[in-house]
């Protein structure tokens, strides 16, 4: 399901801003993008993530500012400005030149400056920071999900609803076919076949398995059986959207038989017409987590 949450937290003069972006997926698929000090959190950022999202296209970005504490993110590699004043003196020497060493002509060299590394008290303030901030955000995309789930909830109930009455059509239409269809093919059979070559009993019982073969009340059943879990799926607080696609898939398989079955062209119609309103959920289905 399609969403986007942002989450900021600050301690201490350090801010953590988290968004996160959700996109249409079968399955739970995360991008994290920490600031480099941060990176050996990743699998704990996604376990974090994985505890409260269970499908869709995640992609998480993680920034880090500490620019309010006032100190400079860059130190001094002490070894480097020793070696190069000594170098620097050794040439002041040798040339024979009298001024001294100044502080610009050692920085000069770029490298006698180097990024600052955070030590251990201030990765673990970081990192606490951070899940704070990505919990913040995970509760603004849930609740973004949410209004668009309530909003896909509806069109799902009436879609179900659609077929539900389709089946019920179906089924008053092949209530009494079993006897229509036993005296139409005696009436062809006869026309086919010389009476004294007719065997009663064969010919009854060829027609009884050919008439149970159309019957398709137990395929009705199972299919409104599946539309009832589909509609109990759907209120369900947990994740459903795997069950629903399960779901999806039987019932199609069952409209798939009564039209084999039923050879009607009235009750191919409302099987037509029950595919197609069954196809729009499938699509739907997709976005649920």
């Amino acid at each position: 399901m399609t969403g986007f949450g942002r989450g900021e937290a600050t301690e201490n003069g350090i801010t953590a801003t988290v968004e996160i972006r959700s996109l249409n997926s079968r399955y739970l698929d995360i991008n994290i993008r920490l600031p480099q000090r941060l990176q050996h959190k990743e699998l704990s950022l996604k376990e974090l993530i994985q505890a409260n999202i269970s499908r869709g296209k995640v992609n998480v970005s993680v920034h880090v500012n500490e620019s309010e504490t006032g100190e400079p993110d860059i130190a001094v590699d002490k070894k480097k400005v020793k070696g190069y004043a000594k170098i620097l003196n050794d040439v002041r020497e040798l040339a024979n030149i009298e001024q001294p060493v100044t502080l610009s002509d050692i920085t000069q060299f770029n490298d006698v400056f180097i990024n600052k590394e955070d030590d251990e008290d201030t990765l673990v303030k970081k990192w606490e920071i951070t899940k704070k901030a990505t919990q913040k955000a995970i509760e603004s995309l849930i609740k973004m999900r949410s209004q668009e789930g309530t909003q896909l909830k509806k069109d799902l109930i009436e879609r179900v609803e659609l077929i539900d009455e389709s089946i019920q059509i179906i089924r008053s239409a092949s209530e009494g076919r079993g006897d229509e269809v036993r005296t139409k093919l005696h009436e062809r059979i006869e026309e086919l076949i010389e009476d004294e070559k007719i065997d009663e009993e064969r010919l009854e019982l060829e027609i009884a398995i050919l008439v149970d073969k159309m019957d398709v009340t137990e395929e009705i059943v199972r299919l409104r059986s599946h539309l009832k879990f589909f509609l109990e799926a759907i209120e369900q607080t947990e994740p459903a959207g795997r069950r629903l696609n399960f779901l999806t898939q039987e019932i199609n398989r069952e409209l798939n038989t009564i039209g084999s079955k039923a050879n009607n062209s009235d009750i191919g119609q409302y099987v037509v017409k029950s595919k197609e309103a069954l196809e729009q959920i499938r699509e739907q289905v997709q976005n649920v987590e």
